[in-house]
């Protein structure tokens, strides 16, 4: 299945490493004008090096209005993919305050920060989109020590739901991606301990985690054409681990 975006512009948050980053050069080898955004700059600028087409923004998406600020001319987006991501572990017994609000603001607040600026452009502008969030297994099993992360990528899955239902009358899609453990760098980070990842590899039926560029196949796929009647859906790239029990 071929798919191109020429003539599309594409924001991607996130964008400075891992499965972000993937997307992001996916995106601008399938033709479409890429804006990077990311909070690292050495980040956003070896992304710019390898390809000089990408628009490169650095910017804080935890601050709503800086991120309203730095946005604000420009003029034409067509597709959003809301990637920027983190995690806090933490027994539910030591959970911080200040930690909820770090990973709220990053996994769920800027998402609806940045969908509102996106679907804004695209409702003045009289044409339809397509926005896919990244969101995770976890928003649909419980996993320990990841107690606000799963909150937040159950908030995520939730809202998609509620703006697919207010923006399918300007013709603008939406739509989860639900991976499970994906060993990029912030994965390896997580899941450091051999044995627990081999007691959760040994739950997914394919017995094995996707690759990035599998993750990165149905972000593709949901943006495009192909797509076109799927809305409000969340889609598990999991090997069926949410198949059992």
């Amino acid at each position: 299945m071929e798919i191109q975006f020429n003539g599309k512009t594409a924001l991607v948050s996130g964008a400075g490493q891992g499965i972000g980053n993937a997307i992001a050069k996916r995106l601008a080898m399938c033709g479409a004008q890429v804006i990077a955004v990311d909070i690292n700059k050495d980040n956003l600028a070896c992304l710019k090096e390898e390809i000089p087409s990408i628009h490169t923004i650095a910017v804080d998406l935890t601050d709503w209005s800086e991120t309203k600020q730095s946005l604000k001319d420009i003029d034409k987006i067509d597709l959003l993919v809301n990637n920027a991501g983190i995690t806090i572990l933490s027994p539910l017994g030591k959970i911080e305050e200040h930690d909820i609000d770090k990973v709220f603001s990053i996994n769920f607040k800027a998402v609806v920060n940045l969908t509102q600026i996106v679907t804004q452009n695209l409702i003045n502008r009289n044409v339809g989109g397509s926005i896919v969030n990244i969101s995770s297994r976890a928003s649909m099993r419980g996993v320990r020590e990841h107690a606000v992360y799963c909150a937040t990528k159950a908030s995520v899955d939730s809202f998609t739901k509620v703006a697919a239902l207010e923006l399918g009358e300007h013709n603008i899609r939406i739509n989860c991606v639900n991976p499970t453990v994906v060993m990029t760098e912030f994965g390896r980070r997580v899941w450091s301990d051999p044995q627990v990842v081999n007691e959760l590899k040994a739950k997914i039926p394919l017995k094995r985690f996707p690759e990035v560029n599998e993750v990165v196949d149905a972000v593709m796929f949901l943006l495009s054409d192909n797509a076109s009647m799927i809305t409000g859906t969340c889609m598990p790239v999991d090997g069926g681990s949410l198949a059992g029990s």
